[in-house]
This record gives structure tokens, sequence and C-alpha cells, in this order.
């Protein structure tokens, strides 16, 4: 009888999952869409998309009657390729985020020298080493959002994550002509200095949330393909 009653409720259990993660594919496809998007949105999206990962995983552990093992092989063989791309953005936006915190540390020494040639170097530098973060997914962008938007939504929404959040931080760090980011003036006055300084403290912590956000959904999708390795080699 309880046996009975845990294969009835297989069913169930699968519907209610799989109506959790549509519910809350549908939620982040408004939240990172909406005008209102900020850094804070974009890596609180990656955190709950790392979650849909793990709640699909399970949903794929249900048994499934009606499908083949030759159909299952094909699905998880095109979601592993496809994989590949995601694992790819994460890690080339993990790549540029390292480099970026570097950049602010540096500029941050050169700012403490007060040396208006030095810091106006640097911050071009560094403002090309922020626009470098959006580069692979231009490269990217035209073919995976026509492959994506017609697929699986959780792809989709992964590659729109990391497709917005650099253009999203380019518009915290601005230009070398944006008043509020700044840093070169003909005179370093101390309060000046001190107010570029904690500018530049308050970008590394938006930086170091982004690169906790991205990782967690790098770790996530590895996971995922290891799952699905798993399905092929049993």
């Amino acid at each position: 009888m309880a046996s009975h009653q845990r294969s009835a409720s297989l069913p169930s259990r699968l519907h209610s999952t799989e109506s959790n993660v549509e519910d809350e594919l549908q939620s982040l496809r408004s939240y990172i869409a909406a005008p209102s998007a900020t850094i804070g949105t974009m890596c609180d999206g990656m955190k709950r998309l790392g979650d849909v990962y793990s709640s699909i995983e399970e949903i794929m552990c249900f048994p499934r009657n009606a499908i083949s093992l030759s159909q299952q092989k094909k699905m998880v063989e095109e979601e592993l390729d496809r994989s590949v791309v995601l694992i790819d953005l994460c890690n080339a936006m993990q790549e540029n985020l390292s480099e970026l915190k570097m950049n602010i540390l540096e500029l941050q020494l050169v700012l403490k020298r007060r040396d208006d040639a030095a810091v106006q170097l640097k911050f071009k530098s560094f403002v090309r080493m922020a626009r470098k973060t959006q580069k692979p997914f231009k490269k990217t962008s035209s073919k995976t959002t026509a492959e994506y938007c017609s697929l699986k939504p959780e792809r989709w929404l992964s590659v729109s994550l990391l497709d917005c959040t650099p253009g999203l931080l380019m518009k915290k760090i601005g230009t070398p002509s944006t008043s509020k980011w700044s840093l070169v003036s003909k005179k370093f006055q101390k309060r000046k200095v001190v107010c570029e300084e904690e500018q530049l403290q308050a970008l590394e912590r938006i930086i170091g949330d982004l690169e906790y956000g991205t990782e967690f959904l790098f770790r996530r999708l590895i996971q995922t393909r290891v799952f699905l390795l798993n399905i092929l080699s049993s």
C-alpha cells in the first residue's frame, strides 16, 4: 500500500516541480527585462537561475515511460553540446571581472600618488578593460539568441543575464568625461581624492557581487553537465 502511494505521488511531485520551474523562469524573464534592472538584479538573477538548474536536474530524475532510451540519449547529448556555450561565457565573464578588480587596485594606487597623467592613462586602460567584458557576448549574441530563444528558456535566460551585465557595469563605470565617475581632475584636492577612492571601493564591491553571482551560476552549469554525463554513462 505504501509503495502504491509513493508511486501515485510521483506524477503529482513531477507536475509540482515542473510548474514551479516554469513560474520561476517566467518571473525571471520579467525581472531581468524590467527597465529598472540593476547590477543587483543580475546578481540575484544568477543565483535564482542556478537554483532553477538544480530543479531541472530533479525533474530529469523522474521516470518517464513515454520517452525511449534513444530519445533520452539524444536529448542529453543536445543539452551537453549547448551547455559548453554557457560555461564558456561564464568563464569569460569570471576572467574579465577578475582583471577589472586588479585594475581597480592599480588605479587606487595611482590615485594616491596624485599623478594627473598617470591617473588619466590608468583610467582609460580601466575603461577599455571594462568594455572588453562585452566582447564575448557580442561575438555569440546573434548565434545564441537565434538558437536559444526557440529552445529551453533557462538557456535563453542564462545568455540574457550574462549579456546584459557588462552594459549595466559600463553605466556604473562611466567614461573619463562622465561627471560621476570621472577620476581625472586638474587639481587633486584632498576631499576629491577621498571621494574618488570611495567610488572605486563601491565599484570594487559591485564587481565582487558579480563575481559571486557568476561563479554560482558557473558551478551550477558544471554540476548540471556532470549530471548529464552521468546519465549517458549509466
